[in-house]
């Protein structure tokens, strides 16, 4: 299938990001007897940006030179988390995702410092310092404890964890869960958020793989890590997104589940601060996806979630 039994994996620079692209090479050598699978690091703009990302072209600052690499033959896959693919840039033409890894855990978390007297959300005093890097847990935060000072915090999520506990500035952080399995660091769970509370972004969880679509031999072997039920799933979550045409400040969540044979999907848009959002929950069969994404993307619509988004900065 591949010309010499070779294949460049990019990825950007971040431990978590070079452990998902070991992932995935574990994965295509287990498949493949003496393939040699490189991983290429590129340290995006994105990355060493570091203000406020909607001052830096959005979540698609960590793709654009990674975009650039792929499309000019420096790599032949890119690995992807998809809840850092934006919904309002597309694809580079020629260019797509051929697998999408099974879906891991889609819950945030909650870090606390060393030594907190703290194991929840709900035990924090009034006027708690929370660090979180994501205008979606802010808004989220807010609305359950609006009394709770929220700050954004940049940086990948290790550079995140070592701030965190040098500067003892924050009273918790709220992370992935799925994340700090993919670096190691577990252990640092002090509580698991109730999805009912903290609805997960779009393609939580999600490892994708992109690769030019002309290279017919390197897509059918990534299409072999393709997990079905995932790809529905992120397909309806990202046709919500697109439907909404939010922008990198847009504190929009989503998440598509199979339940009881049919698809269930909740799409939620958020303004700024949580006090004011539009909800929609749906079903349609499991071979429409799209069309659910889209069904729940015009329901936030007709809910006010377009007026919401217009009213947030960016």
């Amino acid at each position: 299938m591949l010309p010499d039994s070779r294949i460049r994996i990019g990825s950007r620079t971040s431990p978590m990001a070079l452990a998902q692209a070991n992932q995935v090479r574990d994965l295509l050598t287990g498949m493949v007897d003496g393939l040699d699978a490189e991983i290429v690091g590129i340290q995006t703009s994105g990355d060493r940006w570091q203000g406020d990302l909607s001052e830096f072209g959005g979540k698609g600052a960590f793709l654009k030179e990674i975009d650039r690499h792929l499309l000019m033959g420096g790599i032949d896959i890119a690995v992807h988390c998809m809840k850092d693919v934006p919904g309002d840039v597309p694809l580079p033409e020629g260019t797509a995702f051929a697998a999408y890894l099974e879906r891991e855990d889609v819950h945030d978390v909650v870090v606390f410092p060393t030594g907190s007297p703290y194991r929840s959300i709900e035990e924090l005093p009034a006027g708690a310092r929370i660090a979180t890097s994501a205008v979606r847990r802010k808004a989220q935060l807010l609305r359950a404890r609006p009394d709770l000072q929220i700050d954004r915090i940049r940086g990948n999520v290790n550079s995140r964890l070592a701030r965190f506990d040098e500067e003892r500035r924050f009273d918790a952080m709220i992370l992935a869960r799925a994340g700090l399995r993919r670096i190691g660091m577990e252990d640092r769970v002090g509580q698991v958020l109730p999805l009912e509370m903290m609805c997960p972004a779009i393609g939580a969880g999600v490892i994708g793989v992109q690769c030019r679509t002309a290279d017919k031999g390197i897509v059918e072997l990534v299409r072999l890590l393709d997990h079905a039920e995932t790809r529905t799933h992120v397909t309806a979550e990202r046709t919500m997104l697109q439907g909404l045409r939010g922008h990198c400040n847009s504190p929009i969540a989503g998440h598509c589940t199979t339940t009881g044979g049919q698809l269930s999907m909740i799409g939620m848009v958020f303004s700024g601060e949580g006090d004011t959002f539009a909800y929609a929950h749906e079903w349609d069969k499991p071979d429409r996806a799209p069309e659910l994404g889209a069904y729940v993307a015009a329901t936030l619509v007709r809910k006010g979630a377009r007026d919401i988004i217009a009213g947030i900065p960016h």
